[in-house]
């Protein structure tokens, strides 16, 4: 069942609306944590505002972590097989790793301003 969801979500057609359906998400939910945060005026641990926050700090790690995994194993899997036939191209693979592991970073900088604003 699970290899059934991901084909379908890897699927071209597919890919683009579940990405679209995911930033979306996560933007609704860091504009709520935002929103209601601002509602309450006082600063208290046990808010609704502070569960948004918590929850799309968790999705902003989350999403570019699963994201960050398939552009590593992408490009290093194509990246061996380049460098089995054309050594010099080394270089080229790591930087495209190293691409691929930003977009993890990316994501825990934004989770940790989100956690700065509770």
């Amino acid at each position: 069942m699970l290899k059934e969801m991901m084909a379908m979500m890897l699927d071209k057609k597919m890919r683009k609306y579940t990405v679209l359906l995911v930033a979306g998400l996560a933007i609704i939910l860091i504009q709520l944590s935002i929103v209601m945060g601002q509602e309450t005026g006082q600063e208290t641990s046990t808010s609704s505002g502070n569960t948004l926050a918590f929850l799309s700090a968790a999705l902003a790690i989350g999403i570019p972590g699963l994201a960050s995994g398939i552009a590593i194993y992408g490009a290093t899997s194509a990246g061996a097989a380049t460098i089995a036939e054309r050594p010099e191209t080394f270089v080229y693979i790591l930087i495209f790793a190293g691409l691929g592991e930003g977009i993890a970073i990316y994501g825990l900088v934004v989770a940790i301003m989100i956690l700065g604003k509770i």
